[in-house]
């Protein structure tokens, strides 16, 4: 059956009002980023995430998880709002996709909502937001969102990386969008910066990242100590890191309109690393209820702000790292044993 336009442009139509400012199609018939997907798991550069290798098989066949699917609509959500002045004292840098509300939870709802009534006029349709098996990035380039930069972020020229992205199968045919093309060679150029910010040099080649050396996955992901070459790379950095975006020219423009439910919360861009560190554990989770902060725990958090209070060297901090001695997990207490080494 060729593509329905009418079906088409209202489709399009209901995610805008859904408060997605980017829409794509193309075919579910392929497994765009496959090939890469897989080196990368070859190489080991997925770290412990050991749920990448699980969820390989419906990747590599997407109609796994919708039997019938013929097109995909890929979608983004624009979280770049600017960073607040840096306010000194004890405090560490966040990543911005962190400063609002959990994306997962926004994006889902609005998701459900299309799904349902989707399904409701007959159309198949199942979707996804990053903790479900879609290499979200590619199908993003395939539906001409941006093309793949060296710092394996999705770029659109002229607005940059800044958005968060989603993908709903269905079983209906849609006209697809064409891809940017020529990505590298033409939007990126001999453009380094990002290799050159990256304080651990995790970039391994071009859109090759090993997560063993990322400070997203070692302040975000991973359960275990920093580790002891990289702690001094965190700089300020208690969640996150931005770096390899902050430095890309694509960024430097004005930002495209902003999701509201994203803009951000006080105290959550630049995070009190004192209060963190004395704070009940207890305390901390419900106080970053619904906020991607929540996603290392208590002691996780407790753990980078540490380190980062050895980094800034300020013996203001020695008090709070004292106290952390006591927290009864010895990962807490080995990093703020570590940190009050650095204050010496």
């Amino acid at each position: 059956m060729p593509p329905d336009a009418a079906f088409a442009d209202d489709l399009r139509a209901r995610c805008r009002e859904l408060g997605f400012s980017r829409v794509g199609f193309t075919s579910a018939l392929g497994a765009p980023g496959i090939v890469e997907y897989d080196a990368f798991l070859e190489r080991g550069h997925h770290a412990d995430m050991d749920w990448m290798a699980r969820g390989r098989p419906p990747r590599a066949d997407p109609r796994q998880m919708l039997p019938g699917a013929t097109s995909a609509v890929v979608l983004g959500v624009d979280y770049g709002w600017p960073r607040a002045p840096d306010p000194g004292g004890l405090t560490g840098k966040v990543a911005r996709y962190a400063w609002g509300r959990d994306y997962h939870n926004l994006i889902s709802k609005r998701l459900r909502k299309l799904c349902a009534a989707l399904r409701a006029e007959g159309v198949g349709a199942t979707w996804g937001v990053d903790s479900r098996p879609f290499i979200e990035r590619a199908w993003a380039v395939d539906a001409g969102l941006g093309y793949a930069g060296r710092n394996c972020c999705t770029i659109q020229p002229g607005s940059g990386s800044w958005f968060f992205l989603a993908v709903v199968l269905i079983d209906r045919e849609l006209p697809p969008d064409r891809p940017l093309g020529r990505g590298l060679e033409r939007h990126c150029g001999a453009c380094t910066r990002c290799f050159s910010a990256c304080p651990t040099g995790a970039f391994v080649g071009d859109g090759q990242l090993d997560a063993r050396r990322c400070l997203s996955w070692m302040t975000i992901e991973h359960r275990g100590p920093i580790p002891m070459a990289h702690r001094e790379a965190l700089g300020r950095w208690v969640f996150g890191c931005d770096d390899c975006q902050e430095v890309c020219p694509h960024n430097h423009r004005p930002p495209t309109p902003l999701e509201e439910d994203l803009r951000p919360r006080p105290g959550h861009d630049w995070l009190d690393l004192e209060r963190i560190l004395t704070e009940d554990d207890a305390a901390i989770d419900a106080r970053f209820e619904g906020s991607p902060l929540r996603r290392p725990g208590a002691v996780g958090l407790k753990r980078n702000a540490a380190v980062v209070l050895g980094n800034l060297g300020d013996p203001a901090a020695r008090p709070c790292l004292m106290r952390a001695l006591a927290h009864p997990s010895a990962l807490v207490q080995e990093h703020a044993r570590w940190a009050l080494d650095r204050l010496g």
